[in-house]
């Protein structure tokens, strides 16, 4: 009995409040049935409310993938007073850069309308300036017009004009109002002048801002509203520096030089 009572004491030091030997202990209590039994096992259903509500408040929040969260909109306050501004105002700012207007800088050209018999001649000046007795291009000009059966001395018809026309200013300057201001030069001055049976439109410029065409039309013959029949010339230089231009220019001009011509017989 004391060997037992010494045993509880050492458990109860030990703050054992149950134990159970593995073989029979000598002097010992016999054991209580309700220790013998297993423990049962915790059911759900069992789980006091409050310890419920505490997995569900500690249980981890599920991540939304950032394609499935949800929108939120802002509603913004509608402007008033003095300060309010049309949306339409608004949504104009907003527009994508790509969506605006870019400015087109103005082309740089300088033409000269000349007259030799029957045809006029709008050229473009390699240097901006009139072209003089002794220049390459003009001497190049001058054997074109012998072969065209013209005089080779063609006269002047106005001031030359020069794009663009201000250095400074807020007026329109682009392509489109050079191509205006260049058809509606020559058409004045083709009325001062005799009937003319063919526009020669010789260099690029002529040929984009008189014409409205490209390089493309070199060496053919295009039919201008208000200006009537023309002929799209290589420029001066670029003839010199390619000379093999000039045999399809020499074949192009057999087939119109019958404009001028007939007129002239």
């Amino acid at each position: 009995m004391i060997a037992e009572l010494r045993r509880r004491a050492y458990l109860s030091a030990m703050q054992v409040a149950s134990w159970l030997p593995r073989v029979e202990l000598p002097f010992a209590a016999p054991s209580r049935p309700e220790l013998l039994a297993p423990p049962e096992p915790a059911q759900p259903a069992d789980e006091a409310p409050a310890m419920q509500a505490l997995r569900e408040s500690v249980a981890p929040t599920p991540v939304v993938p950032p394609s499935e969260r949800p929108k939120v909109e802002v509603p913004r306050p509608a402007a008033t007073g003095r300060g309010a501004k049309p949306e339409a105002d608004e949504s104009a700012a907003e527009a994508p850069a790509a969506a605006r207007p870019v400015a087109v800088a103005p082309p740089r050209f300088a033409l000269q309308l000349l007259r030799a018999g029957d045809c006029a001649l709008l050229v473009e000046l390699p240097t901006g300036e009139p072209l003089q007795g002794r220049d390459p291009a003009y001497l190049l000009l001058k054997d074109l017009l012998r072969a065209a059966g013209l005089p080779d001395s063609p006269q002047l018809v106005g001031e030359p004009v020069r794009w663009p026309l201000l250095v400074r200013g807020n007026m329109d300057q682009g392509p489109q109002a050079a191509l205006e201001f260049v058809q509606s030069f020559v058409g004045a001055r083709l009325e001062e002048q005799a009937p003319c049976a063919c526009l020669w439109l010789v260099g690029l410029p002529a040929v984009r801002f008189a014409g409205e065409a490209d390089a493309e039309s070199y060496n053919r013959e295009l039919q201008i509203e208000g200006l009537g029949a023309a002929w799209a010339l290589p420029g001066l230089e670029l003839l010199m520096e390619e000379p093999q231009r000039k045999r399809e220019l020499w074949q192009a001009m057999r087939r119109v030089r019958q404009r001028w011509m007939s007129q002239a017989q």
